[in-house]
């Protein structure tokens, strides 16, 4: 059976007052899908089961770099005695 975007805005409608957030997801992804341009049929055969929306923050400056790890068994160096950092062994 194919579905009119205004059935399935409808029907996605009705399954949210119905608390049925499952199955106005599914209506949602198909109207999206039949915007871009997919027909009818192959917004119905189209498996969104593998599909998670994009969490906020995820796009943005900085976010493509990796986060930074140390190799196993790494320690930081130790820090410098204060007492004889700045001087030099040489007299002036």
């Amino acid at each position: 059976m194919t579905e009119t975007l205004q059935t399935l805005q409808k029907k996605m409608e009705a399954a949210a007052e119905a608390l049925d957030f499952e199955e106005a997801k599914r209506c949602r992804d198909k109207i999206s899908l039949m915007r871009d341009g997919a027909s009818a049929a192959a917004a119905e055969e189209a498996n969104f089961s593998g599909l998670t929306r994009q969490q906020p923050g995820a796009m943005g400056l900085g976010t493509s770099q990796q986060k930074v790890t140390p190799p196993p068994g790494w320690r930081p160096p130790p820090k410098p005695d204060p007492m004889t950092s700045g001087r030099s062994r040489r007299r002036k």
